[in-house]
């Protein structure tokens, strides 16, 4: 500590110094924070991103295929119309089909591109993240007023909207909210609250970090990004392999179709009826044998 120093120590009071030191504590863990916060939404962004890519690439096909499957099954069903366990397979087919098709609807109509962050977007974040973020608020409607911000910060960041960053920022700039005041003892009991909701922020991040990482979209991603980085496709790899897959239960499909058409001609030349009342009152079942008209 240099002179000067120990003469300003001298001339403050026990609680003024703790405050500063706090202070200082608390300026360095909001860079590191805003940090922090730029990495999760860069990772984040990326995930969501190629979550995109991937459902526009492969998810449609998967539904396709989901839907044919469940033709196929309904087909079987035709078929023989008393077997419970292919009912079953039918419901449960036709449940996926359903569950795959609003996915990839909602994957088409999500506006998500290839976006990434330039310098000046990112120093934008960093500074109103290390301004707004909600755990340095200091009451609930504060944190409450930041989360809202934030929200809108990360969204703007994402989607590489630098005017709305911009606007943001601007807002900032002005809001009252930012004007500090109050006794020493009261803004150094802010500090030190401020410096607990930042560290449990740090451990929150820590935790979606290590969740995202080991999630199925990470790891695929990683493995995107290596085959990308040897000159192959992943994702337009597995798209072929899917629509190969559709080509063949296509063909199954078909046939089934074709033999459920002849069995309906049959019934109807043999037994002048429709095959579906034939199915639904066959004569095994103690039903009364259909009449043949053609007699």
């Amino acid at each position: 500590m240099s002179s000067t120093d120990l003469s300003v120590s001298r001339l403050l009071a026990p609680e003024e110094l703790e405050l500063k030191k706090k202070e200082k504590l608390l300026e360095r863990l909001k860079d590191r924070i805003a940090f922090r916060e730029e990495d999760m939404a860069d990772l984040r962004g990326e995930l969501e991103r190629f979550e995109a890519q991937y459902s526009m690439q492969v998810g449609r096909l998967y539904a396709e295929i989901d839907e044919i499957e469940a033709e196929i099954a309904e087909e079987e069903l035709k078929l023989v119309p008393d077997d419970e366990e292919i009912k079953k397979r039918v419901e449960e087919l036709r449940r996926k089909a359903e569950e795959s098709a609003a996915r990839a609807a909602a994957a088409e109509s999500a506006e998500k591109g290839d976006w990434k962050p330039t310098a000046e977007a990112k120093k934008a974040y960093h500074d109103l993240a290390r301004t707004i973020h909600p755990d340095l608020a200091v009451d609930s409607a504060e944190k409450e007023r930041r989360h809202v911000l934030m929200a809108e910060l990360n969204k703007a960041y994402s989607s590489g909207d630098q005017v709305r960053l911009d606007k943001l920022a601007d807002d900032l700039r002005h809001s009252p909210a930012l004007v500090a005041g109050d006794s020493i003892g009261d803004r150094l009991v802010r500090v030190i609250r401020q410096i607990a909701q930042v560290k449990a922020r740090f451990a929150e991040l820590q935790k979606e970090t290590t969740a995202a990482k080991d999630s199925e979209t990470y790891t695929l991603f990683c493995k995107a990004k290596a085959e990308r980085a040897e000159g192959r496709d992943m994702i337009a790899q597995i798209a072929a392999r899917t629509a190969v897959h559709i080509m063949r239960a296509n063909r199954r499909l078909q046939s089934l179709r074709n033999v459920n058409t002849a069995a309906k001609s049959y019934v109807q030349e043999t037994f002048g009826m429709d095959i579906e009342d034939f199915r639904e009152n066959p004569p095994n079942k103690g039903h009364k044998k259909p009449v043949d008209k053609n007699r």
